[in-house]
């Protein structure tokens, strides 16, 4: 673990558009950062069909492979699986920095907006909020419905920030890369981790 910053912690969920999960996993890791990882089965879905990953079911193995896959350092990438209690984001006592859920199923919200924690994606959630940690929910889709909104609301209320995929255009982006980049300059913005994703409104250049 670094010396001066504890863990993020970033899950994984079933919503299209895992290729922002991702990218903000290959950015913290890069501004070296240790990045604790979860995934849903319905992510690992999302993955093979949005990406050319294959990521394994077992966390030894989706640990390995993304460790390779990011050529992150030795220890600096930690899988945890969807009922591994053990792990530390399950716990108050030693939370990480911040949980960012990217992206983040409605199903998701509704878990933690309603403290359900029937896994640990949304217990390391419950536990960003009960400790006043930051904590970050990238939401994935459109339209919403009034239930939606509610539980939006609710999060926000309880220091939640909602964070919808929603990237700007005025940059005029030219790939897709760029589109992913500016979403994900955003969640870092946030997490006070330094990036050079691209030019911020009002600079020269």
């Amino acid at each position: 673990m670094s010396e001066s910053h504890q863990p993020i912690a970033v899950a994984l969920t079933g919503a299209s558009g895992i290729q922002y999960g991702l990218r903000l996993i290959e950015c913290l890791l890069t501004a070296g950062r240790d990045v604790y990882v979860m995934a849903s089965q319905a992510a690992q879905v999302v993955a093979n069909m949005e990406t050319d990953l294959r990521l394994p079911s077992r966390p030894e193995e989706m640990q390995t492979y993304l460790s390779a896959h990011f050529g992150s350092a030795p220890g600096q990438l930690r899988v945890f699986g969807r009922q591994q209690w053990t792990a530390p984001v399950a716990s108050g006592s030693n939370p990480p920095e911040a949980v960012v859920i990217c992206p983040c199923t409605t199903g998701t919200l509704a878990s933690v907006a309603h403290g359900i924690c029937d896994d640990l994606i949304d217990r390391a959630a419950d536990v960003a909020l009960k400790e006043r940690r930051k904590l970050i929910l990238v939401v994935r889709e459109t339209p919403f419905s009034t239930i939606h909104l509610d539980n939006m609301l609710r999060l926000a209320q309880a220091g939640a920030v909602i964070m919808p995929a929603n990237p700007g255009f005025y940059f005029r982006p030219q790939t897709v890369a760029e589109i992913i980049d500016f979403m994900v300059a955003r969640i870092l913005d946030h997490l006070g981790v330094e990036h050079a994703l691209g030019a911020r409104w009002g600079d020269e250049g």
